[in-house]
């Protein structure tokens, strides 16, 4: 394989930054029918770097393992609601200083049925993509003559 086949992109959603967002996220656990389902989240406001329909980029200051399952909550400027999810740690890279680690989250499948995340979640994050990504466009503008 050459060297620009393997760097080619394998994501299938666009990925796009929302400046301001945050992280929250906790360890995913089954919650039993006599207690109450409590998250304890192990960090709060950690910085998203981007998102897309399938997962999400984020810095925080604890090293999780790969395939770990965890639960997201992401805080958006101007918006009434988070958005929660559930996902698996995909990647992880710590700075040399070992004080930060950045960790790429995969999204479980959209769906009814546990372990998997309500199919309106997609259609919202793909309204913040149609919101913030025109933001960041690479997209030249340019004009039809009549």
């Amino acid at each position: 394989m050459t060297e620009e086949l393997a760097r080619k992109e394998r994501r299938v959603c666009r990925r796009f930054k929302i400046p301001g967002a945050t992280v929250n996220y906790a360890l995913r656990k089954i919650s039993s029918p006599d207690k109450k389902d409590e998250t304890l989240w192990e960090e709060e406001f950690c910085p998203l770097m981007d998102i897309s329909c399938g997962g999400v980029r984020y810095v925080g200051k604890k090293t999780l393992l790969i395939n770990t399952e965890i639960v997201v909550k992401i805080f958006i400027p101007g918006e009434r609601t988070q958005i929660t999810l559930l996902g698996e740690v995909r990647w992880l890279s710590t700075e040399d200083d070992k004080k930060t680690c950045e960790m790429g989250v995969q999204f479980n499948p959209y769906g009814e049925g546990e372990g998997k995340n309500y199919p309106g979640l997609m259609v919202k994050l793909m309204e913040l993509e149609h919101k913030f990504s025109s933001q960041d466009s690479d997209i030249t503008k340019f004009e039809i003559d009549t």
